[in-house]
């Protein structure tokens, strides 16, 4: 009969199509609940990771309050490698995983990457692109060029003494500098990283329509606005950045996440977290965002401080900043299992 044809290829569609969203689920799943009380669990986690965020970023600069946090002592040591341990952790258990999860994602149609890791490609390519960036930079720094005038030989050795306590001086002036400019390098090409994965992050938790979803992240991405935070304020405050410039870098970085909320919410009844393009977005950045947090915090945050002679000659100082590290890969790590 030809009316039952029609029906039987509606019927074969319609289990196609069951089939395709039973094995992904492609669609944002609709919750028809309270949209007020999801509102408000939203506004209560815009308001907590705002604050977070703002008292990690400035907890560096604390030092001028509080001797103990100065960056000659011991604890801004410990402070750091804790950060560091944070940063380690955020990128290879926080943001890495959620880039594989949306660059293989089966709502993805016709990858070309099917078969090619392309989230540990794109980790690898921001990672080199991350070192050169420094290496040129550092390269093309302006470098004071001072030239200390030979002594005459009718000169006194008061005289000789004095130029060469001059020049060693400049020479130590002029490695405090280049550490400054380092830092400065450091300081914004991780408030970059940190960055793209917070307005990510804060985009997802804007557009999501389930307050059950909402309220674990609401103390798990305060910790986790907080211990990113307390990094970066580090290599800020180590930068010795002028104060609007500083107070620019830590205001960004306290209203990314915060504004992504705002921007999720405005956009929550068109944005499809499982949109093809929305996919491969998140997963490039956060794989980009991956690798250049993994390399900030081993090549310019450990590394530089354990092989520190300071910290090679104080043997207590090494044990407490392993432990400090372990301690903040650990809780970060902890916090995945909610966020």
């Amino acid at each position: 009969m030809e009316f039952q044809k029609p029906i039987v290829t509606a019927i074969l569609l319609l289990s196609l199509v069951i089939r395709v969203f039973a094995d992904c689920s492609c669609e944002d799943e609709e919750i028809h609940g309270n949209k007020s009380e999801t509102l408000k669990y939203k506004l209560i986690a815009l308001a907590s990771i705002l604050i977070a965020g703002g008292i990690g970023v400035s907890l560096p600069f604390a030092g001028k309050i509080f001797p103990a946090l100065r960056h000659e002592k011991d604890g801004f040591f410990l402070i750091k490698s804790f950060a560091a341990g944070v940063m380690l952790a955020t990128g290879f258990i926080h943001i890495l995983p959620d880039a594989f999860e949306s660059l293989t994602s089966p709502c993805l149609k016709e990858q070309v990457w099917a078969d090619f890791p392309l989230s540990g490609f794109v980790a690898m390519i921001a990672t080199i692109v991350t070192l050169m960036f420094e290496s040129w930079s550092a390269a093309c720094q302006p470098k004071n060029q001072t030239v200390v005038e030979g002594v005459d030989d009718e000169e006194n050795n008061v005289g000789v003494v004095t130029v060469h306590m001059h020049a060693t001086h400049h020479h130590s002036h002029a490695n405090d500098n280049s550490q400054v400019y380092r830092y400065r390098i450091i300081s914004q090409v991780l408030e970059l990283g940190i960055v793209a994965h917070s307005l990510i992050v804060g985009l997802s938790l804007g557009a999501s329509k389930s307050p059950e979803t909402i309220k674990p992240l609401i103390v798990a991405l305060s910790f986790h606005q907080f211990f990113e935070g307390l990094g970066l304020g580090g290599c800020i405050f180590q930068a010795k950045i002028k104060s609007m410039a500083t107070i620019s870098m830590g205001a960004f970085f306290t209203l990314t996440t915060p504004g992504g909320i705002v921007i999720g919410i405005l956009m929550s009844n068109s944005y499809k977290e499982n949109n093809t393009n929305s996919l491969i977005v998140e997963g490039v950045l956060n794989a980009a965002s991956a690798g250049m947090l993994i390399y900030m915090a081993l090549v310019n945050l450990l590394s530089p401080d354990f092989n520190n002679p300071r910290m090679q000659n104080k043997k207590m100082l090494l044990l407490g900043s392993n432990v400090f590290l372990l301690l903040g890969a650990g809780l970060m790590s902890l916090i995945a299992k909610w966020a």
